[in-house]
């Protein structure tokens, strides 16, 4: 009698320690894939947030090329200038002041930026410079 009491609080531990690691592998999972999937996302986050950026340094490389085409040209009106992995989009409108707009894209991302300058005896006064 005393052995069978034995046997069955011993059966009863190892049932009880497979329920308890299995509870703390289930833990162990949810946690690792909370923080797996964490990292993808911060991961994918930063990737948009560099492309918006190279989007917005293409917008600019178009903004100055079409100040300088200016200078050299004042009938110039805006091309589609190819930069990196992106192209600019750049238009001038306005005869005085100008008017410079330049789309700046990369895949599905675009930036523009506005420029407002005065092209009077041949020299260039940029009057203002955003994104819009």
């Amino acid at each position: 009698m005393f052995t069978s009491v034995f046997e069955k609080s011993s059966s009863q531990n190892r049932g009880q320690v497979l329920v308890t690691i299995l509870f703390f592998m289930i833990i162990a999972i949810t946690v690792t894939s909370g923080t797996v999937m964490i990292m993808l996302s911060n991961s994918l986050s930063a990737s948009k947030f560099d492309q918006g950026n190279s989007a917005y340094y293409v917008a600019e490389s178009g903004i100055e090329n079409a100040l300088v085409r200016l200078l050299r040209d004042p009938m110039y009106t805006g091309e589609t200038l190819p930069v990196d992995s992106g192209n600019a989009i750049i238009s001038i409108s306005g005869t005085n002041p100008k008017t410079i707009i330049s789309i700046g894209r990369i895949g599905n991302f675009s930036r523009t930026i506005e420029v407002t300058a005065d092209y009077t005896n041949n020299i260039l006064t940029v009057q203002s410079w955003k994104e819009i």
